[in-house]
């Protein structure tokens, strides 16, 4: 929770005047395995007893205290892997506002250090996010994207990037640059990226429909940028919006208010990771909401090229396909639990795990984070959340059968009981 203190805010004001530029890479004190790039904001949930319903015009409902917290996928991927124990440095753009200097303090409340390759662009205006909704159940988000916007291929700090190992980039159809002229500023980032030796990785968003985002050609951009990406981390409301817009708005209409997430078929899931592989990703992991994580890999010689997060054992990584189920959890928000699944899934490749054992990683820090109002009070460290899942965690499934909520068998899945994962048809294990 942010605390104003007249101090503090003297002394942040005095250090953002100071960063107007990015510092210098002989001034960096960075010693990091990971940096996490891409969208950043200021979420401000105001404490709501009676529900978005009650905001008609002309009425005033009274609120209880504003919470504040960095948001975004930088905040939520970022900070998970913090607090899982992997050395993070975070490279966003903030404004140098009153709400770039939340947004510093409190993520330098982890650790100063996270906050070192950022960038505070003079005179813009940072994001945010305005969360309106009562404790339990998914707010009503009003978001400005702020600086995030302006964000360039020169807003990346490649000069550092020559002896981390890995290179995340989040929401790219929340920043317009990543978007515009078919993609060429975000396809231009990674091919630079990649080429300096990092293993890379990239999470989208489904982006508002009525905006440019969201009528901009998404095939094509992945067609331009997924041959510089190693690693496709994208939720499967995202790929359907991007490639199948068709099925998308269908599922949409079918669902209403609630979600398509159960009305997807496991051969849709199979045929979207075809194509991304075609398009030229190597490792494939599709966040499926409650129905858990789904994987799909190319075979070890394209694999040979994965940077320097590389799995020990290309056999056991190589033509996979894999879907792990959820663990069991008291679930309190959802938010950001996606982003949190993204960094027990990194935290597996940058620490040599199989691909069950970071399917099971990612599960894990994905349910860590829905037992929290936050996206990140509820993860743990690595050495706690692997000693929950060596006690028995039990998985999502129904009670006396081991099988997923869907018929997968029907689908040609087999479950393995002592991995708890389903094994597709497409596995290079499958038998």
């Amino acid at each position: 929770m942010f605390m104003y203190d007249e101090e503090q805010q003297d002394d942040q004001e005095e250090r953002l005047r100071a960063r107007t530029f990015p510092l210098s890479s002989t001034q960096l004190a960075l010693d990091v395995e990971i940096i996490v790039a891409g969208h950043i904001c200021l979420d401000i949930t105001p404490a709501l007893s009676e529900g978005v319903g009650a905001l008609t015009p002309g009425r005033l409902v009274e609120v209880g205290k504003a919470g504040l917290a960095a948001g975004g996928q930088i905040a939520h991927t970022g900070l998970a892997l913090h607090k899982l124990g992997v050395n993070t440095g975070l490279m966003g753009k903030v404004g140098d506002d009153l709400f770039g200097q939340a947004i510093f303090r409190l993520l330098s409340s982890y650790d100063p250090k996270l906050v070192e390759s950022m960038v505070v662009a003079t005179g813009e205006e940072s994001a945010y996010s305005l969360l309106l909704g009562p404790p339990e159940g998914e707010p009503v988000v009003l978001h400005s994207a702020g600086c995030n916007t302006t964000f360039g291929a020169e807003d990346v700090r490649y000069e550092i990037l020559s002896k981390i190992a890995l290179f995340h980039f989040g929401y790219p159809s929340m920043m317009a640059r990543m978007y515009e002229d078919n993609g060429a500023e975000l396809a231009q980032v990674f091919q630079r990226v990649k080429a300096s030796g990092v293993t890379t990785s990239l999470d989208m968003c489904v982006p508002d429909p009525s905006t440019p985002a969201g009528q901009v050609n998404w095939r094509e951009i992945l067609m331009r940028t997924l041959p510089y990406v190693d690693v496709f981390l994208p939720g499967i409301e995202d790929l359907l919006f991007m490639l199948d817009r068709p099925l998308f708005d269908k599922l949409s209409s079918k669902s209403g208010k609630g979600s398509m997430l159960d009305k997807i078929k496991p051969d849709v899931i199979s045929q979207l990771s075809d194509t991304l592989l075609e398009l030229g990703a190597k490792i494939v992991g599709i966040k499926c909401g409650h129905r858990g994580l789904y994987l799909r890999t190319a075979n070890a010689e394209v694999l040979e090229d994965l940077g320097r997060a590389q799995p020990t054992s290309l056999i056991n990584w190589s033509e996979r396909e894999l879907w792990a189920p959820c663990f069991e959890t008291q679930l309190v928000s959802s938010r950001g639990a996606g982003d949190a699944t993204i960094a027990g899934f990194l935290l597996g490749l940058l620490r040599g795990m199989q691909p069950v054992s970071t399917l099971a990683a990612a599960c894990a820090v994905g349910a860590c984070s829905v037992e929290a109002p936050d996206a990140s009070s509820g993860i743990r460290s690595w050495p706690e959340t692997l000693e929950r899942i060596a006690a028995g965690w039990p998985r999502l499934l129904p009670k006396g059968k081991s099988r997923s909520p869907l018929d997968m068998q029907s689908f040609k899945w087999r479950w393995h009981e002592t991995q708890e994962v389903w094994i597709g048809p497409g596995d290079s294990h499958y038998a």
